[in-house]
């Protein structure tokens, strides 16, 4: 039963936890938000900067909080590979440093299996196979989970991601930052049937469209036009509407892909993962859907949806099980393919 600290500084969240296998014994989480606010999205050098004022008081924290020392921790792990290259290389090189100065083992993590991890935390029981679907402002993929370590991806986005629709949705609403959880407030008081949206789909090259692939590029730009239009007449912006609308029509493309790729892969369990996994739209949608086709959706708690040393801590843990060790070499990489996490690890 390995117990790891782990350190997340992939984006703009500073975050370090420890971890017993499954179980979370401390996640603290600074947040950049406010930060960033004024500019309307991540600066990476003051994200970077942003990160070495505060990575060593969340160390310190997060040992506090677990009431652990040193001698309980089996693995240092951190996420090296995809992110921000400067904010990586801060949490990297803590990492690195603790798992030296203390010599423990060093595991590398890869963001994305850190949120495929993140149902882990509430669902300690779950085993694969299943499906992931991986929401957030950087990604949107449905991925077979075969093991630890071991991912075939099924169907991702071919242009925005789906958080990354959200924020640019929300500024042309001229909403704050980020777009997520404001869109979901507001579509709250909006009517989601109140504009028809196109859903976005990918066109094959034979024909047809792929049926687990998105596009939320073309949605994106019809919200553009829609203000646009309304914006002539002198009345206010029907913007709870508009965001329901839009909000729906982002839900209901996701948990149609999902619920597909589901039942074409014999696949009865949908873990969703990511910042946008905390939208009650989509919440909503997926679980109807998955009780009318008789499949499991789970979710995780809504602290392990956005960035969180957790989810990399559960992942760094079951590889430590398991054996997997990373050499201290390893270097921080903006890009690298899920199906390519094995080679953060000797052999």
């Amino acid at each position: 039963m390995a117990c790891v600290l782990a350190i997340e500084t992939s984006c703009d969240e500073t975050s370090v936890a420890v971890v017993k296998d499954r179980h979370c014994c401390s996640n603290v989480v600074t947040s950049q938000i406010p930060v960033h606010r004024q500019y309307g999205g991540v600066v990476p050098e003051v994200a970077s900067r942003s990160h070495l004022e505060t990575i060593n008081q969340a160390i310190a924290q997060s040992l506090a909080e677990a009431q652990l020392d040193w001698g309980a921790i089996d693995g240092i792990a951190a996420t090296c590979a995809p992110g921000l290259v400067g904010s990586l290389l801060v949490g990297l090189t803590a990492a690195k440093t603790l798992a030296i100065v203390h010599q423990k083992p060093f595991i590398g993590v890869h963001h994305l299996e850190g949120h495929i991890y993140a149902t882990y935390l509430s669902e300690p029981e779950l085993e694969p196979p299943f499906l992931c679907l991986l929401v957030s402002g950087g990604h949107t993929s449905l991925i077979y989970v075969k093991d630890c370590g071991h991912y075939e991806t099924l169907g991702e986005t071919r242009d925005d991601a789906a958080g990354e629709a959200f924020d640019k949705v929300a500024r042309l609403l001229k909403l704050s930052y980020p777009g997520g959880p404001v869109i979901d407030r507001l579509a709250k008081e909006g009517n989601p049937k109140a504009f028809p949206l196109p859903e976005g789909k990918v066109s094959r090259p034979n024909g047809g469209y792929h049926p687990y692939d998105s596009s939320f590029s073309g949605l994106k730009t019809a919200v553009l036009r829609l203000v646009q239009k309304l914006g002539q007449d002198e009345s206010e912006l029907p913007v709870p509407d508009i965001a329901a609308s839009f909000q729906d029509t982002v839900a209901r493309a996701l948990t149609k892909r999902a619920i597909a790729c589901a039942r074409d892969y014999g696949l009865n369990t949908i873990a969703v993962g990511g910042g946008v996994a905390a939208n009650s739209g989509l919440r909503k949608h997926l679980h109807e859907a998955a009780v009318e086709h008789n499949l499991r959706v789970l979710f995780p708690p809504l602290m392990y949806c956005t960035d969180n040393a957790a989810m990399i801590g559960c992942a760094a843990a079951d590889h430590l099980n398991l054996g997997h060790i990373s050499p201290l070499t390893l270097g921080v990489q903006s890009r690298l393919p899920l199906t390519r996490v094995m080679e953060l690890y000797k052999s």
